[in-house]
């Protein structure tokens, strides 16, 4: 049996012996239909043909190691992490262009499940898990080509869960005879994401809340409970401060913490898609914001000059669902359950021009990540790391021609 069969066999199994646990990531991989009502951003043809005949892009290397699907992709530097469903972190160093060690003596194997999201602060991993935890990894950089890791907490932490227990105030019922602490996440935490200043961690969970951490010392500070009215899949933080998140209810909300006030309050409902959303990301600058849904498409949502968001078009091309997103520079690109990643580039007139579909995984697209190429030291080279359901890692680089 090759690796990627024994990688869906894994999946379908697991999926079928806890339908529950697995019913966001199932339904994240149904195609639903499109979204005939919004207009497409495609851009004027010549310009797309343009594009198409002159860039260039290849598959560097495939990353092999992991024997199950790869579920949560991020960088520091010249480190790579990669988390799988079967709850192992791997670090990869990036020794030339072409060159990747793994290095397997810094294997994390920890709790149950999946590895759903990571993200880096200095010397700090953040990893989201399955098990419902949120792990915290102490980076030694004592040594910078051989990077240690030592788990410094879990979320919530033993102090946050002691000092809440006594008071009935804190506990919230999950269940019909069953209660806990507002600290704890009680189903799948999907993603993470960093504040600009990086003090607060943002985590979203199956279980519909939305929590915010104090990085200095883990302390959770609050939690939105009933934030959907169903699984929370992604989350993502504008410059500005806003928070969006994106859930299987088909809706995208706003959060917003104004001067003065203790707790985040809901701003917005973005409602545009007809079909669970896997996936948010956000502009550089923070003005637009990216969706991607079971139906195939990505909306573009715009700052309307106020407090709102418009719906400015949809980017379509891929046939099956939209698994994940990740901006780079000036670059979105798109990974699916049809296998293929989209490079789209947005022009002068505000449309959007497909530059390349990277094609050669032989599973759905699970998650992204990517930088300006420092192998290749200028704005037009990229390197962009996709992580799939066939258990591979490719590493693909675009070199995007200037008009």
């Amino acid at each position: 049996m090759s690796d990627h069969q024994f990688c869906y066999s894994n999946y379908d199994s697991q999926s079928q012996s806890n339908s529950n646990r697995f019913q966001s990531d199932s339904k994240s991989l149904w195609s639903q239909p499109s979204l005939p009502s919004v207009p497409s951003l495609t851009s004027q043809i010549h310009l797309q043909q343009y594009y198409l005949s002159n860039i260039q892009h290849h598959c560097l290397t495939t990353l092999k190691g992991h024997t199950s699907y790869v579920s949560s992709l991020t960088f520091a530097g010249k480190f790579l992490y990669s988390g799988s469903s079967d709850k192992e972190i791997r670090l990869w160093k990036r020794n030339t262009e072409f060159e990747y060690e793994n290095l397997t003596n810094n294997i994390l194997a920890v709790g149950k499940g999946a590895v759903k999201s990571l993200v880096v602060l200095t010397d700090k991993l953040f990893s989201a898990h399955q098990d419902h935890k949120i792990r915290v990894w102490k980076i030694n950089n004592d040594d910078p080509d051989n990077q240690k890791y030592t788990r410094l907490a879990t979320l919530p932490t033993l102090s946050d869960r002691a000092t809440k227990l006594l008071l009935p105030k804190n506990h919230v019922q999950i269940r019909r005879h069953k209660t806990c602490t507002w600290v704890h996440h009680v189903d799948t935490v999907s993603a993470l994401a960093l504040s600009r200043d990086e003090t607060l961690l943002y985590s979203v969970s199956w279980d519909r809340t939305l929590k915010i951490w104090r990085t200095s010392d883990f302390k959770c500070l609050e939690s939105v409970t009933n934030a959907h009215d169903d699984a929370i899949n992604a989350v993502a933080l504008s410059n500005d401060g806003d928070v969006y998140t994106g859930s299987t209810d088909k809706k995208i909300k706003v959060w917003r913490k104004n001067s003065g006030e203790k707790n985040h309050s809901l701003v917005a409902t973005l409602e545009k898609h007809n079909s669970g959303i896997n996936a948010l990301a956000i502009s550089l600058n923070g003005s637009t914001l990216y969706s991607g849904a079971s139906d195939r498409s990505i909306v573009v949502w715009e700052k309307d000059g106020g407090d709102g968001m418009r719906v400015a078009g949809a980017l379509r091309g891929h046939t099956k669902s939209i698994l994940c997103l990740a901006v780079v520079s000036d670059l979105v690109c798109s990974g699916s359950a049809d296998k293929t990643i989209r490079i789209w580039k947005k022009g002068a007139d505000g449309n959007y021009s497909c530059l390349a579909v990277l094609e050669g995984h032989n599973g759905p697209v699970k998650c992204l990540a990517g930088a300006v190429d420092r192998f290749n030291p200028s704005d037009t080279s990229y390197v962009i790391y996709s992580g799939s359901l066939d258990c591979d890692i490719k590493v693909w680089q675009i070199v995007v021609p200037v008009l």
